[in-house]
């Protein structure tokens, strides 16, 4: 009988092993962050086939589940993988391969030093560059062609502003696209200096220039977007929605996702063409399981940066100015036309108050009241305080990007003054419309950091802690908001909230591992956070 109770036990041990369920991987001793409804927490998940299985405390999962490969995270914190609402991965991915890098240059002196170098280094039929910004300056005005003239009288030069609502040409360049004094463009502006074309060419006016510069080769481009993705990857980033794109740039992102290269999950608007129209809109949405075509890009005005944004009355600094509109009235109206006919979702960028009015009002025509269509206005930045309750009686989704909020306000109250700054950057408010909304960072206008998305959107100071207590905090979101906004509302925005954006049974193992609680972390533990890996699909992919 003394050797029977050992051999009983040996069986039973041998017996509940057999019995586990056999799984790809299992997490414990974590503090896994769910993202679901109750915003509940669990110590331990199940992975399988890409998906999750399960999630629970280590105990409850070590016992169900035999994990092909276990990993004990010894504390650290895991997320749904970040979502990024708005970003322009396939741009940054060029501006990678293409493009001098402008960012942070606190001079113009210092932007010849880099092209220059850039120029030695790269040569090129183009000197191209992105993200100047003379808000950054000592003077803050507007540069000119002068000294690009100087240093390349021959090489054209285009040079996109930081928002990419403004390019800085030298004359070669001008000359080549026969911009003139007399150059007159719907939706842009040529800048004149002394009687001539200063160098500066506002939105619209850009493509007169863009337009010569030469086209990517498929080899740069998808150098580029793996290039973009390992950025992303190392960011915590697993999931993004690329801000208008063609055809041929959709194509190959599908190729190269389908060949196992590219393993980012995208959400992919359209740039409002006539061949995208064909190719995708009237055959309606495309979707595989990393790639999503249902949304019609198009824009209202420019940015407030570049005094672009449509306001209702002229800029505080700029009397006589009140900015652009991109398009004509016809032309909202046939693109929320088309898309409501074929079940397309419509995203308008909109900066200021008088672009938010008029996508809020062309909308309206076709929405006609509540309804579950999602529908999006790209970063809903200035608002009338008229207007924010038309986005909840017409289910409008603002699309915000909180580094936005941070980036502009030392100069935004210059451009609109005491009381119409109380409408901007407003995310409390727009969150209170209809309970969600997405967030993003707009990279490469922005840095792509999702953890810097979330420093702005909670403590809503520099990265210095100024101001002190927070820009009109007031508006600033809670870190329950923000994750949210990260995760499961991203995913939401693009009707994608069953498959992905929480970790919940039957849904994608998208994860991002933290050294960092996010739900404690003080302003500076929120900057140092470390992203210890990224997975996709329970793909260790960083």
């Amino acid at each position: 009988m003394k050797r029977l109770v050992p051999i009983l036990v040996i069986l039973f041990f041998m017996i509940s092993c057999t019995t586990k369920e056999k799984v790809d991987l299992v997490l414990t001793n974590a503090t896994v962050y769910s993202i679901n409804e109750d915003f509940t927490t669990a110590e331990a998940m199940a992975v399988d086939q890409g998906k999750v299985v399960a999630v629970g405390t280590s105990e409850e999962i070590r016992s169900k589940y035999e994990g092909q490969t276990t990993l004990d995270l010894k504390g650290k914190f895991v997320y749904p993988g970040f979502n990024d609402a708005h970003c322009h991965f396939n741009g940054y991915g060029s501006n990678l391969t293409q493009y001098a890098d402008l960012r942070g240059t606190q001079s113009p002196e210092e932007i010849y030093e880099r092209l220059k170098t850039h120029y030695e280094k790269f040569g090129g039929e183009w000197i191209l560059g992105r993200s100047w910004d003379q808000n950054d300056w000592e003077e803050k005005q507007f540069p000119d062609k002068t000294k690009l003239d100087e240093l390349f009288p021959n090489t054209p030069v285009y040079l996109v502003r930081v928002d990419g609502h403004a390019g800085w040409c030298n004359s070669k360049a001008l000359e080549m696209a026969g911009v003139t004094a007399s150059s007159k463009v719907m939706g842009g502006e040529v800048l004149l200096k002394n009687g001539e074309p200063s160098g500066i060419l506002i939105d619209n006016a850009m493509g007169l220039v863009f337009r010569l510069v030469p086209d990517i080769t498929p080899e740069q481009q998808e150098k580029g977007l793996l290039a973009a993705q390992k950025n992303c990857f190392e960011a915590g980033l697993t999931s993004v929605t690329d801000c208008g794109l063609g055809k041929n740039t959709i194509l190959l992102m599908d190729e190269m996702q389908k060949a196992g290269v590219l393993k980012m999950r995208i959400n992919a608007m359209l740039d409002p063409t006539q061949e995208n129209f064909e190719y995708f809109v009237k055959k309606g949405a495309y979707k595989t399981d990393r790639l999503l075509v249902n949304t019609i890009k198009i824009y209202a005005d420019g940015a407030l940066g570049s005094r672009g944004a449509l306001l209702l009355a002229d800029y505080s600094d700029d009397p006589g100015n009140s900015g652009l509109q991109i398009e004509p009235q016809e032309f909202y109206d046939s693109i929320c036309r088309l898309a409501y006919d074929n079940n397309y979702m419509v995203a308008t960028h909109a900066i200021g108050d008088g672009g938010n009015r008029l996508v809020l009002d062309t909308y309206a025509k076709y929405l006609k009241g509540k309804n579950d269509r999602r529908w999006r206005i790209e970063h809903s930045q200035i608002v009338n305080p008229d207007d924010f309750e038309k986005f909840g009686q017409y289910s409008i989704v603002p699309s915000i990007q909180a580094t936005h909020c941070t980036s502009d306000m030392p100069w935004a109250e210059d451009r609109l003054g005491p009381e119409r700054i109380k409408g901007a950057y407003a995310y409390q408010t727009l969150l209170q419309q209809n309970g969600w909304l997405p967030n993003g960072t707009d990279f490469p206008v922005e840095n792509i950091e999702p953890l810097f998305t979330f420093y702005s959107s909670v403590f809503r100071t520099d990265h210095e802690g100024s101001p002190e207590g927070g820009w009109h905090i007031a508006e600033g979101l809670t870190r329950e908001q923000t994750l949210r906004s990260m995760s499961i509302w991203a995913a939401k925005a693009s009707f994608e909230e069953n498959e992905k954006g929480s970790l919940e049974p039957g849904k994608y193992a998208d994860f991002v591992v933290l050294d960092t609680d996010l739900m404690t972390a003080s302003p500076k533990q929120v900057l140092n956070a470390k992203v210890e890996s990224t997975w996709i699909g329970g793909e260790k992919v960083f």
